[in-house]
């Protein structure tokens, strides 16, 4: 089940409904649709938050999340992020062809004025000489482009980074 700050209990079928919705207001809008997740080790349990984000570029968003809770601590770093890599295919698997469809239906009429749309996936590591997860990039990166994503990562995966960090507390 996904939830946001105005609504709880919602299905994916809901949460593509209020994406669609969202888009229909701009039809010719940038949109982006983005998932990605990030976790935190707590004291018995690890939470992993898988944020979606629907994005028109300048002119605003819909958000939502899904909480999923591992009853241990996951510790290893690569069992972790491969975990939280996991999270985000499923939850892109739930956007199948037909949805795809139905959301590039909303922008194809106005592509000629500009309107686009694009889906990413958000991944929670870096590249950089500091970052610990430097190592498992290539790995994440590969799995989400043999899905047919645009994969994202740290400073660009605001999804993961951010948004969905917001929740892990």
């Amino acid at each position: 089940m996904f939830q946001n700050l105005q609504e709880s209990l919602m299905t994916f079928d809901d949460v593509f409904e209020r994406i669609l919705k969202f888009m229909y207001r701009n039809p010719n809008g940038n949109y982006r649709l983005m998932v990605g997740t990030d976790s935190q080790v707590h004291v018995d349990r690890t939470l992993f938050i898988t944020g979606i984000v629907i994005q028109n570029e300048g002119k605003g968003a819909w958000a939502c999340i899904k909480k999923t809770v591992i009853p241990r601590k996951m510790l290893h770093l690569h069992e972790r992020i491969s975990y939280e890599t996991s999270l985000t295919e499923d939850v892109v698997y739930q956007f199948t062809d037909a949805h795809k469809n139905r959301m590039i239906d909303v922008v194809l009429p106005h592509i000629y004025k500009g309107a686009t749309f694009t889906m990413e996936g958000h991944l929670d590591i870096g590249a950089g000489k500091r970052n610990k997860t430097r190592e498992f990039v290539k790995e994440m990166v590969a799995r989400l482009e043999s899905i047919g994503v645009e994969p994202k990562i740290k400073p660009e995966a605001f999804v993961a980074s951010s948004y969905a960090n917001r929740f892990t507390k």
